[in-house]
């Protein structure tokens, strides 16, 4: 009997919200749902945030589902987890062909206006992070060195962070057109080439990537050339692959970057 007791304590003290919010987004005109986690008590005090973006093909359910242990993070640590959906391989940005996909205007104006307006969040960029894995660390990269007023804290798990060598994949034609005849859009909406278009000031960064995943390169090529504009950042290869196992333990590592530097920004 005790241990039955125990038990039920331990999960009424990790008591976090899990919640499917759906936000009409004017850009598209359409409903897009979210998953919001919030800690049990948090209605007298604001809190930071995290925006976490899925792969190509996933959903907004999925860091929820295949990751335990994100509620009781979010309880523990006193955070905000959002996590949108990315309408299957819209690779986070705004389309220059197709306005079915604005999910650049979509998650940097109007889910955060929603989320800041419902829920109780700090507004200050120090306190609002975005990360993802595949496609989502690509987007969480493109997100935040584009919109520095947003996002204070960014970080890539595994990501396509020069799409240009995958032009026969994940629908990424469809979204910015025949490479060869649209290579300016390419150009524009790789996260590679934004480092010589803004300039990275406060951007706290963390990226990683498995050794044995075939983003690897591109990985590499992307740190190589923080490393040469004198951009602070972290940056690993660790053991893994492109899979599940290997985002399970890395998503708990840039949360605890993100908390770490939410902390230090009290």
């Amino acid at each position: 009997m005790r241990l039955i007791i125990f038990f039920l304590f331990a999960n009424f003290l990790y008591g976090a919200n899990v919640e499917t919010i759906s936000v009409f987004s004017l850009s598209m005109n359409k409903q897009i749902k979210n998953l919001v986690i919030t800690p049990d008590q948090y209605e007298d005090i604001s809190l930071a945030s995290v925006y976490l973006l899925h792969g190509a093909g996933g959903s907004y359910l999925d860091w929820n589902t295949k990751v335990q242990g994100l509620e009781q993070y979010c309880d523990k640590f006193n955070i905000i987890l959002i996590c949108p959906d990315g309408g299957g391989n819209s690779w986070y940005f705004d389309s220059p062909i197709d306005s079915n996909y604005r999910y650049e205007t979509y998650i940097c104006k109007e889910l955060v206006d929603f989320i800041d307006n419902k829920y109780l969040t700090k507004k200050d960029p120090k306190f609002r992070a975005i990360s993802g894995l595949s496609m989502g660390g690509h987007g969480a990269l493109y997100l935040s060195i584009k919109n520095q007023n947003i996002f204070g804290l960014a970080g890539s798990m595994s990501g396509g962070l020069d799409i240009r060598g995958f032009s026969n994949n994940w629908n990424l034609s469809d979204r910015l057109g025949n490479i060869k005849v649209n290579s300016k859009n390419w150009e524009n909406n790789t996260v590679i080439k934004l480092i010589d278009r803004f300039k990275i000031k406060n951007l706290k960064l963390i990226i990683d990537c498995g050794k044995d995943d075939f983003f690897l390169d591109v990985n590499n090529a992307f740190h190589n050339k923080l490393i040469r504009k004198e951009i602070n950042h972290i940056y690993k290869i660790k053991e893994g692959k492109h899979n599940w196992v290997y985002w399970r333990e890395s998503v708990f590592e840039h949360l605890n970057f993100f908390t770490e530097n939410f902390n230090k920004n009290l």
